[in-house]
């Protein structure tokens, strides 16, 4: 009885994992968001909750600069980890670079965001998910 009731567990599990469409990247919100020499453009993006997200970064000023949001990157489902830094809270690009980070974001709220170090000359925003 025990080995009908795993094997039954093991069905119901593999239809509920595959209930579940995968996700279409080709269809993802684009973000786009600029690093200017200490500003950001604009400096509160709009990302909505539950769907497919691509944020676009490029780098159009003369320095390094990064996008600190670690209390984001932690709020979202990412697909491509790999192109933040090892903590998971900030992407750095240098001058003329531009990067993409897919997630789905899956809690509504306001998430700062800074260049960490521009952020004394007012380097920063604010990711709004609704």
């Amino acid at each position: 009885m025990t080995t009908m009731r795993n094997l039954a567990a093991g069905v119901l599990g593999v239809i509920l994992l595959g209930a579940a469409p995968p996700i279409d990247w080709s269809k993802a919100d684009v973000v786009t968001v600029i690093e200017l020499d200490y500003r950001f453009e604009p400096t509160a993006p709009t990302i909505r909750v539950g769907v497919p997200t691509r944020l676009h970064v490029e780098n159009h000023g003369a320095e390094t600069h990064e996008i600190d949001a670690s209390n984001f990157f932690k709020a979202v489902q990412l697909k491509n980890p790999e192109t933040l830094n090892p903590e998971r809270t900030e992407l750095l690009l240098h001058p003329g670079e531009q990067q993409d980070v897919y997630f789905v974001a899956t809690l509504p709220g306001r998430y700062p965001f800074s260049c960490a170090d521009h952020d004394w000359a007012g380097m920063s925003g604010v990711f709004v998910v609704q």
